[in-house]
């Protein structure tokens, strides 16, 4: 029986009312629905890291906190990422950088994509910065991703995402795209084990 990679989808919000859970669990169950990846639902506000509190490098992976080891063991886990994220002042949250900077080792060489939301720029900034750090910590972002404006728009009275062709469009793009990267790269890591 072959065993499918892991995607994770990591709600970047953890801010009180946010539309972010509502939006990540319709992705969710879209990449569920695809039968592509098993599909992990990573709630940053769940996770509650403090700010940055390790005493040693994360590229050391000498963990002394709990909550660090937890993470890492939930990183590691995943063979691609998807990232929800709002846009803050022109840039994703600070919850996202701090998940981020906790780890290193953990998060190299895997596929990552973007799902945004926000006002009349729909998170494309927050997108912009992310695909940098992202990058840098050397996971592969990929071109596709979704972009919602106006996200309150879209949605529903008992907060459910109301979808548009081009959300579900852009989702099936990313998630065929992040397919095709995840098994190359988990043979990549693998063969540098």
């Amino acid at each position: 029986m072959e065993v499918k990679p892991v995607l994770q989808v990591i709600v970047g919000s953890t801010r009180p009312g946010r539309t972010g859970r509502p939006v990540a669990e319709w992705f969710h169950g879209k990449a569920a629905a695809s039968g592509l990846f098993d599909v992990e639902l990573v709630d940053l506000a769940e996770v509650a890291l403090p700010l940055l509190d390790e005493p040693n490098h994360p590229r050391l992976r000498q963990y002394v906190n709990s909550h660090t080891k937890e993470w890492s063991a939930t990183v590691e886990r995943g063979d691609a990422y998807v990232f929800v994220t709002p846009e803050y002042n022109h840039s994703f949250p600070a919850s996202i950088k701090n998940a981020l900077d906790y780890l290193c080792l953990e998060w190299q060489h895997k596929p990552a994509g973007f799902v945004s939301y926000g006002g009349v720029s729909g998170g494309t900034r927050a997108v912009t910065g992310l695909r940098h750090v992202v990058s840098t910590m050397k996971m592969v972002p990929v071109l596709e991703g979704v972009i919602i404006p106006f996200v309150t728009q879209h949605l529903t009275e008992d907060r459910k995402l109301r979808p548009t062709p081009e959300m579900e469009q852009g989702a099936d793009a990313m998630l065929a795209e992040l397919a095709k990267l995840t098994e190359p790269l988990r043979a990549m890591r693998l063969a540098h084990a």
